[in-house]
């Protein structure tokens, strides 16, 4: 079994409230979820409101299939337009 692990660091420019950051966490969070069969949560700067730390999981048999579905992961949430990805990290267990 792998597990494998997505933490995404975003920044979130339009947000001036912690309302306006969990709007836009929550928007992430929903179209990740519908889109990909993942586990995601924002998992830490809880009380930042223009910063989220957010992980993403997937379990599978095969590390090169874990690996291609965290990859559609960052590449999808790289390219929506209410935030920005400063920095990724990637691992396997």
């Amino acid at each position: 079994m792998i597990v494998g692990i997505l933490t995404l660091e975003i920044d979130i420019d339009g947000a001036y409230s912690l309302k306006e950051k969990r709007m836009t966490v929550n928007r992430i969070r929903d179209r990740v979820r519908k889109t990909f069969n993942v586990s995601i949560a924002e998992v830490d700067d809880n009380e930042v409101w223009n910063h989220a730390c957010m992980g993403v999981v997937t379990v599978s048999n095969d590390q090169r299939h874990a690996n291609e579905m965290l990859s559609k992961v960052l590449d999808f949430v790289a390219k929506i337009r209410d935030c920005e990805l400063e920095d990724y990290t990637m691992e396997f267990l």
